[in-house]
């Protein structure tokens, strides 16, 4: 049985489901669909081979032929240990139970390291697209540092049979640049080989902290998904902006930061969630390259934040979610409910672009 949205949103309902009239219009902006990878794609420069591992992406789990996207990301277990990561559900240790969640859950795609999709690759790298992470940030290291390194190379990955490759940029540090040319080399090479790229376009640096935590403001991930988009990812992985204004908080006392016109704020968004959502969206080429925003760490409301962020994202004119800790840290059973109940939102029609 679909999952009842609006009950789930609760006192959240009426602005999220209600809200029309946003900054920018829809009629501005490259609409997720089922003929999207043909309407966007076909005119690039991706070969052949690409384009048919994002159809293929496109087309598999419960949201295939939609032109929406529902991930599952397991590379906690270095991002954020594994200790920590899977205490609450250690059978997430063993790398197959990764991939059936995935499956079981109707994800179009799994997202995992190296050695998590390399150990069960001949027996699912068929059956369910593989997104290998080939970068992470590891927090073994003392004192723990924010440095995201090659675990392996692109061509192990279209060795497995990956249907793409996915990095992260921490767009701000003081690696950025490093990790810039690493990673724009890194899908250079993923396109000759045929596979798909996505980029976690996340910002990094302690000054983003000020009165507000500016890593999550609307205007600097903007920025981000901008520069990712330029290095040709096909998709951008993002967090939901709660907040703006991050380039002026930061050009104060003197400082210079950036630059930035005073219309972003007026003009190209409003405090809405869903336009702040939207700004994301304007920045990979006005939706031509799907935004897919983040679903947070697990906490007692899961089923209402997973639902409200997909809620944003789809009016906001976004292409999916990518969830984990939020699927992962609890039974299997729980973890494919928590899957599909985000799926519901995409494949609700009551629920529109705004």
């Amino acid at each position: 049985m679909p999952t009842d949205i609006q009950a789930l949103l609760g006192d959240k309902a009426e602005s999220l489901l209600g809200f029309n009239s946003p900054k920018i219009s829809k009629s501005q902006l490259q609409l997720p669909g089922p003929d999207f990878v043909d309407r966007i794609f076909i005119n690039s420069d991706r070969n052949n081979r690409v384009l048919g591992n994002l159809a293929w992406m496109y087309n598999n789990g419960r949201l295939g032929g939609t032109g929406y996207l529902s991930i599952l990301p397991v590379d906690q277990g270095i991002e954020h240990s594994a200790g920590a990561s899977f205490a609450k559900n250690p059978e997430y240790f063993d790398p197959e139970n990764i991939i059936k969640l995935a499956m079981e859950g109707g994800c179009n795609a799994v997202a995992s390291t190296f050695g998590v999709l390399g150990i069960m690759a001949r027996k699912y790298a068929h059956k369910i697209p593989f997104l290998v992470k080939i970068n992470h940030n590891e927090l073994v290291t003392y004192p723990n540092s924010f440095e995201q390194i090659l675990f392996g190379n692109v061509e192990q990955a279209a060795d497995m049979g990956a249907a793409a490759i996915g990095a992260t940029i921490y767009f701000g540090s003081d690696d950025s640049h490093r990790e810039l040319i690493e990673i724009a080399q890194a899908f250079a090479l993923a396109h000759e080989l045929g596979m798909a790229t996505v980029l976690w376009c996340y910002t990094r640096n302690k000054a983003f902290k000020k009165d507000k935590d500016y890593h999550v403001s609307a205007d600097l991930t903007g920025q981000a998904n901008h520069l990712g988009v330029t290095i040709q990812a096909d998709i951008i992985k993002q967090k939901l902006p709660e907040n703006n204004g991050g380039y002026i908080a930061l050009n104060t006392d003197g400082v210079s930061f950036g630059k930035y016109d005073k219309r972003m704020y007026s003009d190209l968004a409003s405090d809405h969630p869903i336009d702040l959502c939207r700004y994301q969206v304007l920045n990979c080429y006005s939706g031509r390259i799907g935004l897919i925003n983040s679903g947070g760490a697990s906490g007692e409301n899961d089923f209402v934040e997973a639902a409200t962020t997909a809620v944003i994202n789809k009016r906001a004119g976004g292409t999916g979610l990518i969830s984990g800790r939020k699927a992962f840290q609890r039974t299997m059973a729980e973890g494919v409910k928590l899957l599909n109940t985000i799926q519901d939102v995409y494949l609700d029609s009551t629920i529109t672009i705004a």
